[in-house]
């Protein structure tokens, strides 16, 4: 029997270089909006940006950098988890990464939705209009499906433009900013106390937003066997995209903070109402066009870089035959796994449907947020125990290593589990402001109790078929084998 893994792989085309990957990454993990909520949040969360980076975003980059030159193969978290704990592992972990993506579209896409009304004299007439957010959000998930289908050689110049849409809006804010303290002084004191983050339950709810964040820099080896040399070009690619991102986000929140009071930022629409204002202030209000646009494509493409990369998760599951067959498939002349990409579209767009069902814009998109944290958070947990068990395996070679080999990577592997862990039990609590506390944790454990029941139901449905499969072979050669042995003797 043919192995479709060797027979469907090998249609895969190399697309990605070390500069097309490096923007994917900056375009999956650097969004505007969480620099708009943390600034939001006052001058305490630059303390929590530096946290977070040093307790979670460093030992998941550590730890993907690790693991995708240790074992470059199509999947990237689902083989690891596989590989260090077994199929029911490796397919949950995929199933609930590639579910909390799907609140994760309409999330994003409404963001860029409510940035694109900046760019036009009467465009807040329109902010909410659900109608216009879902319209919004349908469109750009088909356009990037479309995109997808045909190859990353066309999808990777939109998730481009998405990376292009993030340091653009960020650089131009800092120029902002500092001719705003030149003229006017800062809007914000920056003191000991001011920065020192409370240690009240409101805050450290707060904590697990900046900590989603981060997330995202395990997305590209998601797409390893259509990577040109994923061994090397995914750690370069981690390093120089990760000290852009670090970087980006603690110095936009400082430069809205200093243009702006952490009052007057907030919202769907923050990041350019922020900006709406500082430009208002120094007389530049025509530069508000220019970043509202910069940054829907921001939006678009941060939605194009998880839909291409995640959508090869049900793919490989296909090959595995833990999903059905037809989603191993790949197409024969643009050497993209098709069928999972159209699906994975599809799904986004349901959620989005969905997500407008008798909701505000603001509660849809709170809502999304919150689901999307909890399960998001999930598959780091086994990422970071199949760190530490896959140590046990001898380093490939020409694999890169961390420095200070199996312990550091142990230490490391060690603090992104606790921390990916706290932030999980901070992301299930309401915050202070919600009026039925109890309705609210409820509603985020049960979908999360119901998209995990639903992957250990398909697992099991899938494993159960194959099972079956397996004993009408065996019973169907210990017959052939039997009525050999007995033939001379007829």
């Amino acid at each position: 029997m043919t192995n479709p893994d060797s027979s469907e792989k090998q249609l895969l085309k190399r697309e990605l270089g070390f500069f097309d990957l490096t923007l994917f990454y900056i375009a999956g993990g650097l969004s505007l909006r969480w620099i708009a909520t943390a600034a939001a949040a006052g001058p305490s969360t630059i303390l929590v940006w530096i946290f977070a980076c040093l307790f979670f975003f460093v030992p998941l980059a550590a730890s993907v950098l690790e693991l995708s030159a240790r074992y470059p193969q199509e999947g990237g978290l689902y083989v690891w988890t596989q590989r260090a704990f077994g199929d029911f592992p490796g397919f949950l972990v995929a199933w609930t990464y590639w579910m909390s993506n799907l609140p994760y579209f309409p999330a994003v896409l409404y963001f860029g939705a409510g940035s694109l009304l900046f760019a036009f004299p009467h465009g807040q007439r329109l902010s909410s209009s659900g109608i216009y957010y879902l319209l919004f959000a349908l469109g750009c998930l088909a356009l990037i499906t479309m995109l997808n289908v045909r190859g990353l050689k066309f999808g990777k110049w939109l998730i481009s433009l998405g990376a292009f849409g993030s340091w653009v809006p960020i650089i131009i804010l800092l120029v902002l900013a500092g001719i705003s303290i030149f003229r006017f002084g800062s809007a914000t004191k920056f003191t000991a106390m001011s920065m020192t983050p409370h240690a009240d339950l409101k805050n450290a709810i707060f904590w697990s937003t900046i900590f989603f964040a981060f997330g995202g820099c395990e997305t590209g080896s998601f797409m390893s066997e259509e990577i040109k040399n994923a061994r090397r070009t995914i750690p370069r690619a981690l390093i120089v995209s990760g000290i852009i991102l670090a970087s980006s986000y603690i110095a936009g929140t400082i430069a809205l903070l200093v243009a702006l009071p952490s009052t007057e930022i907030s919202g769907v629409g923050g990041f350019p109402s922020a900006i709406q204002l500082m430009c208002a202030r120094l007389g530049v209000s025509w530069i508000v066009v220019v970043i509202a646009l910069l940054i829907t494509l921001n939006s678009i493409g941060g939605a194009a870089s998880f839909l291409s990369s995640t959508s090869r998760l049900p793919f490989v599951a296909g090959i595995d035959r833990y999903l059905p067959q037809a989603f191993g498939r790949v197409h024969a002349k643009w050497g993209t796994p098709w069928i999972a990409v159209i699906f994975y579209g599809f799904a986004g767009m349901l959620c989005a449907l969905l997500s407008q069902t008798g909701s505000s814009v603001q509660s849809a998109y709170d809502l999304l947020v919150s689901m999307s944290i909890i399960t998001y958070f999930i598959p780091f947990v086994f990422l970071f125990l199949a760190m530490i068990r896959l140590q046990r395996e001898p380093v490939p070679h020409g694999a890169t290593r961390l420095p200070g080999g199996k312990p550091v990577a142990v230490v490391l592997a060690s603090v992104g589990l606790i921390t990916t862990v706290l932030t999980i039990v901070l992301a299930i609590v309401p915050p202070n402001d919600e009026p039925h506390k109890g309705i609210a944790i409820a509603k985020v454990i049960g979908s999360t109790f119901l998209l995990v029941g639903a992957g250990v139901a398909i697992f099991l449905r899938s494993f159960w078929k194959r099972s079956e499969t397996t004993t009408v072979i065996l019973y169907v050669a210990i017959g052939s084998l039997a009525i050999r042995e007995l033939s001379p003797t007829v």
